[in-house]
């Protein structure tokens, strides 16, 4: 994979920084604490792994960080900006431009090709056709994909088609991989490959924050954060003795010894990714 390496640029700020957020849904008089009291800071260049059992708040803070929802209380700060002091359009302009978003299911158009797929965020910015289609082409080409373009989803593989979404992330280089479960649907081999791929990108500078509940996809990354019934219950960084291997630790913290459930994956990431 040709990857473009970003410059290491110091930040005022970290990247993310959230304080104290949570998160209620109501529906009549019934009341869901979703999240409570999250902190987390992000700095550029992290790759993050937010792990925890199915409602356990990962979505709801997946949805947060990407700006698709708002906090109930605290703060969340986006390379040093309150995002509740955004308005819709500088939102949606965050999401377009700032956010890069790569879900379980793809989420690519059935009709359209690949390289049309990957142009998509860039028609919402108003880049013209030409450029589009050659920003397409070689965001595609960074992932592997080159001989691709002109192939439907329903041409390529479980594994071809999640490198496609990953593409369409990076194509308007933004300063944030969000990951959403995206090796959910995918076989051993693609799951392979895709970790391969996200370990390649933060190499070459990208911040990544994956969401997952497999501890094997949580042990590519260099740090993982833990939830358990909306909170918070356990940050620790790995110290990898070679790629996607994560020794085991115990961290203590409030009275309580919590356990990773990291170990090794067994799975080794890719130079090139296989067509």
């Amino acid at each position: 994979m040709n990857t473009t390496v970003i410059p290491a640029v110091e930040m005022e700020f970290p990247l993310l920084e959230l304080r104290d957020v949570s998160k209620t849904y109501r529906s009549g008089s019934l009341e869901v604490e979703a999240l409570r009291g999250a902190c987390i800071t992000i700095r550029q260049g992290e790759y993050v792994a937010i792990t925890g059992p199915s409602g356990s708040g990962k979505s709801t803070l997946m949805h947060l960080l990407g700006c698709l929802d708002s906090p109930t209380s605290g703060t969340y700060r986006l390379a040093g900006q309150d995002v509740s002091t955004m308005s819709e359009e500088e939102l949606a302009d965050v999401r377009n431009r700032r956010i890069g978003f790569v879900f379980q299911q793809f989420n690519l158009l059935a009709s359209l090709t690949a390289g049309r797929n990957v142009e998509l965020p860039l028609c919402y910015a108003g880049i013209r056709r030409t450029e589009r289609s050659s920003m397409a082409r070689e965001a595609l080409a960074r992932v592997g994909l080159a001989h691709r373009v002109e192939h439907r989803p329903g041409e390529l593989s479980g594994g071809q088609q999640q490198r496609v979404a990953i593409a369409r992330a990076l194509v308007g280089d933004p300063a944030l991989i969000l990951a959403d479960e995206p090796t959910g649907n995918l076989d051993s081999t693609s799951t392979t490959d895709v970790l391969g791929l996200l370990a390649d990108l933060h190499a070459a500078g990208r911040t990544i924050v994956l969401i997952t509940h497999e501890a094997d996809v949580a042990a590519a990354a260099q740090r993982t954060v833990r939830i358990l019934d909306g909170a918070i219950c356990a940050d620790r960084e790995h110290v990898h003795g070679g790629r996607h291997t994560v020794p085991e630790r115990t961290t203590h913290r409030a009275g309580r010894t919590d356990t990773p459930e990291t170990g090794e994956t067994g799975k080794t990431g890719v130079q090139g990714v296989r067509g």
